[in-house]
């Protein structure tokens, strides 16, 4: 049975968080707090319960989040200065050869993203497509786009990214769980909206390399092997961690004890900072950067992060209040009662928010603040991951004039905002609709 008070109180609250953000310029995280507080006031909440629901709401999403996310960007922010990045593209581009580049360059944006937010990655490693194009007077689109798509797969899809971290954990997901979805999701859809879609739509529209950039001079990078070691010991570790806390443990001859302790190292909060430590020293440290220089980085580093948290914990907010108000358990019964899974659910509310205000993140978090009002019982923990996905991939869909990272890419590639639209819209949308239909033929096998 629908309450509809209760809905028109959901529902204002969701336009209210739009128009905020729209027409008003309400930064996301103020805009979410103003809309939770109205859901409850509608809703015919106590004013007292309204400020718990906050409080708790907030407290309980950071505790996690805030550990994870500013640690991640501080890990990120260490490789980036050391030019990790780049050496891991060009390694890959030597390996793989100029006929296989577009394969080459999907596969370092899938990699580097893990530790480096989206735009950075992107703006360090464009000028290997300038350099690329220029080299073989192909349209820039034949690399540009399995670079973006690896970049966007890994970003929205991959802890200890911040968009499927704060998700996982509205949703209580395991980050191991998460990690390992995420690459099976991940990988085929990243090949259909990267390599596969860059050679049709670069074979459609034909983009030079823009002279205004200019290459710069080489620098000594840390050695490659160096880069995957470190970026691939807190994701070994995390996912250890989930594979020793499931039944397969049972058949492994360790103490109870040592488990515990494995499982310790292997909590993202340890496995994140042994990786800060690592970074420190062999891509710091060990290579002649200063301490300072280093505090500095890592210090700077924290800003964006700070707002990724607080963004995060406003979402905790929204998703404390549906449950307070009782409106969760009434949506879920429903949509039961209708034969409207979660999955689909959870794309389609990331879609709408999504494509209405241009954030991913917003989309994810506000996604999974209405979804994890809804789950009344436990699904386990491949379900539950399967369903941060559905998420991921719905916030990615359609990016347009009102996403930052539309103008990002106009911007670097020198494209018409019709051509973007063209390209890196339908590449998103591509991304979008693979992922969830990975998703939902895992949900049907798993």
């Amino acid at each position: 049975m629908i309450d509809y008070s209760l809905l028109i109180s959901v529902l204002a609250g969701v336009v209210l968080l739009i128009l905020l953000i729209l027409r008003f310029k309400f930064q996301p995280f103020i805009a979410l707090l103003i809309s939770s507080i109205l859901v409850g006031v509608l809703a015919g909440v106590a004013p007292a319960e309204i400020i718990n629901t906050v409080k708790e709401g907030m407290g309980s999403t950071l505790g996690f989040v805030a550990v994870v996310v500013g640690l991640g960007a501080m890990f990120g922010a260490i490789l980036e200065h050391s030019g990790g990045a780049e050496a891991l593209a060009q390694s890959l581009l030597q390996k793989f050869g100029e006929k296989n580049a577009s394969w080459a360059l999907m596969i370092a944006g899938f990699f580097i993203a893990i530790p480096v937010f989206f735009d950075v990655a992107f703006i360090i490693l464009i000028p290997l497509v300038y350099s690329l194009q220029r080299k073989t007077k192909k349209s820039m689109l034949l690399y540009a786009i399995p670079l973006l798509a690896g970049l966007a797969i890994t970003h929205a899809f991959i802890p200890p990214t911040p968009g499927p971290v704060a998700v996982a954990d509205i949703l209580s997901a395991d980050l191991g769980w998460v990690i390992l979805v995420g690459f099976i999701v991940g990988v085929p859809a990243a090949i259909v909206s990267g390599p596969l879609f860059g050679k049709y739509i670069a074979s459609k529209i034909f983009v030079a390399a823009p002279e205004r950039f200019k290459k710069e001079s080489a620098k000594q990078f840390p050695p490659i092997s160096l880069i995957i070691f470190i970026i691939g010991t807190p994701i070994f570790l995390i996912v250890l961690n989930t594979v020793l806390g499931s039944s397969i443990s049972s058949g492994l001859r360790l103490s109870d004890k040592a488990i515990a302790w494995i499982q310790m190292i292997g909590h993202p909060f340890s496995a994140l900072i042994l990786a800060n430590l690592m970074a420190w020293y062999f891509l710091g440290i060990k290579r002649g950067v200063s301490k300072s220089v280093l505090s500095s980085i890592t210090t700077s580093s924290l800003a964006p992060a700070g707002v990724i948290i607080l963004l995060t914990g406003a979402g905790g907010v929204f998703k404390q209040m549906l449950i307070t108000t009782g409106t969760g358990e009434m949506l879920a019964k429903y949509f039961s009662s209708i034969g409207l899974g979660l999955i689909p659910f959870a794309f389609l509310a990331a879609v709408c928010v999504r494509v209405l205000q241009g954030s991913s993140t917003v989309a994810m978090i506000t996604a999974a603040g209405i979804t994890s009002a809804l789950i009344i019982e436990p699904l386990g923990g491949f379900h539950t991951a399967l369903l941060v996905i559905a998420i991921a991939s719905g916030a990615s869909i359609l990016s347009h004039v009102n996403d930052s990272g539309f103008w990002l890419v106009s911007n670097y590639l020198g494209l018409s905002e019709k051509d973007t639209f063209r390209s890196w819209s339908i590449m998103t949308t591509i991304l979008a609709l693979t992922g969830l239909s990975m998703v939902l033929l895992l949900s049907l096998f798993v």
